[in-house]
């Protein structure tokens, strides 16, 4: 029995031996990764079904995140955008420092994830008047220039500083203004979920004294009712921001902001309702318009590029240039 299986197996590879190599050598070629990364045409997260809210109220329309595609900068895969219009090559330099990986990227654009997600929650609970409370402030440390002189280390999440609670990078702020230059301050934080002792020294610069770290805040919440924004392990980054707000604020009112439209979006976010300027916009639109959306939200700040990238494609479709969520409320 073992040898018929056998001998037949034998046929079958010398008679199709040359098909099998060149598979082969297309799945080593998409295996093997040069330094560069590949953007190209994205699309949407219908945000209805991940804004999950006790008693929300229905839409006609939908609320869709924008997003990139990217992949990874095999050798088909860069053949393949040095051919279509609408790839565009990356170095990996480009989007890391030098001494960060892409798996610090990813880490660092977790926790921007989880910081739009809850600025959406506290500013689409503000504005629909509906209870919310901030339990807990995450200070968690992003980045720390070369010129500090500090323990600390990025993912560290500050409690305090020479015993003073610290709930923002204002806060911090205050506390070291209080120092001198080389004086050294104890911290308190949390690291792999254990609290610690840090030290940092305190230098000056022309804007003042500093210690050399810039923060993310996070929160932990209570609303009323109780939300759950769910995400995927492969989407992280701030830029969903404007939104998931829009999404979770259409949930908690009576009135459908959509109007039955399909309303595609990017921006981030912030507590009191700004929207920031996002990367990528370009590819954000043509994935919009791939998904048949009615309405384009943007930045201001990006709104002359996706103006420019429509006359120059003609698409037909609505682009709204918003600063701030009632901005795009009101021209809903």
């Amino acid at each position: 029995m073992f040898n018929k299986i056998y001998e037949k197996i034998k046929t079958f590879i010398v008679e199709n031996y040359k098909s099998l190599l060149l598979i082969i050598a297309v799945v080593l070629l998409f295996q093997i990764e040069l330094p560069y990364i590949i953007y190209k045409p994205g699309g949407s997260i219908n945000l209805n079904d991940r804004v999950l809210i006790e008693d929300k109220y229905e839409t006609k329309g939908s609320l869709e995140m924008a997003y990139v595609s990217v992949v990874k900068g095999s050798v088909p895969f860069l053949l393949m955008a040095k051919i279509l219009p609408d790839w565009d090559i990356a170095s990996k330099d480009d989007i890391t420092s030098a001494d960060e990986s892409i798996k610090d990227v990813l880490e660092k654009d977790k926790i921007y994830l989880n910081e739009a997600i809850d600025n959406a929650t506290i500013v689409a609970y503000n504005l629909a008047g509906k209870e919310i409370a901030i339990d807990k402030v995450i200070n968690n440390v992003m980045y720390i220039t070369e010129e500090a002189n500090t323990t600390l280390k990025v993912y560290d999440q500050i409690i305090e500083v020479e015993e003073t609670v610290i709930k923002s990078l204002d806060d911090l702020k205050n506390v070291v203004n209080t120092f001198e230059e080389n004086d050294i301050i104890n911290i308190k934080v949390i690291r792999n979920k254990k609290k610690v002792n840090a030290t940092a020294k305190v230098y000056n610069t022309t804007d003042g004294l500093k210690i050399g770290v810039s923060l993310v805040n996070t929160y932990e919440l209570t609303t009323n009712p109780q939300i759950e924004v769910k995400t995927k392990s492969s989407e992280s980054g701030p830029s969903g921001g404007l939104m998931t707000a829009l999404s979770i604020y259409n949930a908690l009112v009576e009135e459908d902001i959509t109007r039955g439209k399909k309303i595609i979006g990017t921006g981030t976010i912030d507590k009191n309702g700004t929207v920031g300027e996002i990367g990528g916009v370009k590819y954000k639109l043509m994935g919009a318009v791939k998904k048949k959306a009615d309405v384009f939200l943007c930045p201001e700040k990006n709104y002359e590029e996706a103006i420019k990238i429509a006359k120059e494609k003609d698409y037909d479709i609505e682009i709204v240039s918003v600063k701030t969520i009632n901005d795009a409320i009101v021209m809903l």
